[in-house]
């Protein structure tokens, strides 16, 4: 890295330092409803958990996997989630408000990336909790089948994750996009937020059409399936996570292409 590079670096790391700090105040200021938010996450997971409990009463295993780690595959879905949902989310959901409202024109005005800003404004702290809460719940099912991971695995598994968390943020910059010209997309956002529920269960329950939308167009089963088989080594082959790289470098373009096209088409609130 030249001089310049890491100068932008370091500015830029402490405009989200800022923000994590107006974060931190905005949470503890309501500090009753971020424990309930924290609650109901953890309580909606369990219930999560109590489902596979009782659908691996009536069979052995789904495909080739076991309970255990179909348990791991939804402690590591959920982690992703989480990590989304802390960083990303609350952001996204309110750049159709913005554009209503006209703060985005403010945002455009101010001398840094305004991507940046419009998807990291915000930090939704209960999401952190909640993604260490997965970890436990991954941690306690790898013990459950006499599994411990190396560091290559840990490492690689978070690279992969944090991969898909980026193809999350793709699509749904792509989605939140159609504001520019419906002014009101939350229910694209929320929409396709519900169906992360797809990526906690194993790509081998799903078959045909259904398989193939979810895998290379809405990659659901990708992002939370190839991270847990290459940490558990089920990977049956390396076309997987390159598969899973593919995907997600082209959706990242295809991302920043859709969020250009609309900025150089956005004319102000008051226009």
């Amino acid at each position: 890295m030249n001089g310049s590079t890491l100068n932008t670096f370091g500015r830029y790391a402490s405009i989200y330092g800022a923000m994590w700090r107006n974060s931190v105040v905005r949470d503890m200021s309501f500090k009753t409803n971020f424990i309930l938010w924290i609650f109901v996450e953890i309580l909606w997971f369990a219930m999560q958990l109590v489902f596979i409990n009782v659908l691996y009463l009536h069979t052995d295993s789904i495909g080739s996997w076991t309970k255990w780690q179909v348990v791991m595959l939804m402690g590591a879905s959920h982690f992703i989630q989480q990590i989304f949902q802390a960083v990303f989310l609350t952001n996204l959901t309110e750049l159709s408000e913005n554009i209503r409202t006209g703060k985005l024109d403010f945002m455009l005005l101010l001398p840094i990336n305004t991507r940046f800003l419009v998807s990291m404004r915000k930090v939704d702290l209960g999401g952190f909790v909640n993604a260490a809460s997965s970890l436990v719940v991954m941690g306690y099912a790898g013990w459950k089948l006499n599994f411990v991971p190396g560091l290559v695995d840990v490492a690689a598994f978070l690279a992969l994750a944090l991969f898909g968390t980026l193809i999350h943020l793709s699509l749904i910059t792509i989605l939140s996009s159609v504001s520019f010209w419906t002014v009101r997309a939350q229910g694209i956002v929320w929409g396709y937020y519900n169906l992360f529920n797809i990526a906690r269960l194993p790509d081998e329950a799903f078959r045909g059409l259904f398989k193939a939308v979810f895998t290379f167009v809405l990659p659901m089963l990708l992002v939370s399936n190839v991270p847990v088989k290459l940490l558990l080594h089920k990977l049956e082959s390396p076309f997987e996570w390159l598969r899973l790289i593919a995907v997600g470098l082209m959706l990242i373009v295809a991302s920043e292409f859709v969020w250009r096209f609309a900025i150089k088409r956005y004319t102000s609130a008051s226009s």
